[in-house]
């Protein structure tokens, strides 16, 4: 999207990105690369207090009732989920507060054409890529015939976001634990840590996605196991 607003002259006050903590370690390089390439600064915006905290240690009280009376339900929110998106209210909050610091700023969002439908009619929004008719696909041949690759990782995934979403597709979590182990190791951790643990995926948590993609990996060697030639057994 900034590229082609580059490309047609379209004034550009800021680029922001959000840092949850929660990024790929590329996605870091690509935004250095990003600057070198383009000239533009990237404004990085983080929240008041890491993710992790909210996770995993923030006293959680029970709601209605006086507050006084209230004692901690339990500590921590757990893994986001779609009923509670705590880490998307904190990163568009933080995006929102730095946009009203700008004053009469207009926001533009990289959603492609053939995903339209999740554009919203606000006189405060712009989105280029609907504007110029520019799909994902071709967003994505954009940007690599400028030289941006991001290490691989859209030749793995076909979108990137948080590397422990909980809103990715089950495919997506084996091709981390397998690719991006360091990854997938750290959130395990975070699970353990959890008390109780709600779950990260349909009531599933981290370790039972382990425990079945491990299973899987032990019935893909058996099923491709070479058969055995019995004039070399004998």
């Amino acid at each position: 999207m900034a590229l082609l607003m580059l490309e047609n002259n379209i004034p550009i006050h800021s680029v922001v990105a959000f840092d949850t903590g929660w990024e790929f370690p590329a996605m870091y390089d690509h935004w250095r690369l990003f600057e070198q390439k383009t000239g533009l600064k990237i404004q990085v915006l983080k929240p008041e207090k890491p993710y992790t905290y909210w996770m995993l240690e923030r006293p959680v009280m029970p709601r209605g009732g006086p507050k006084e009376n209230k004692q901690v339900h339990r500590i921590g929110y757990g893994w986001p989920s779609l009923r509670l998106r705590w880490c998307t209210r904190w990163k568009c909050s933080g995006i929102d507060k730095y946009q009203k610091q700008v004053g009469n700023a207009v926001s533009c969002e990289g959603i492609a054409w053939d995903e339209q439908h999740r554009a919203k009619s606000d006189d405060a929004k712009r989105y280029p890529l609907v504007e110029y008719r520019i799909t994902e696909k071709q967003a994505l041949k954009i940007c690599r015939n400028y030289g941006f690759e991001w290490d691989g990782l859209y030749d793995v995934f076909d979108r990137v976001s948080c590397y422990c979403c909980p809103l990715k597709r089950i495919g997506d979590y084996r091709l981390l634990r397998r690719y991006y182990p360091e990854q997938w190791n750290q959130m395990l951790e975070w699970d353990a840590a959890m008390n109780p643990n709600r779950g990260f995926k349909g009531y599933k948590t981290v370790h039972d996605l382990d425990r079945r993609f491990a299973c899987e990996d032990r019935q893909t060697k058996l099923f491709n196991h070479k058969p055995i030639n019995r004039k070399e057994a004998i």
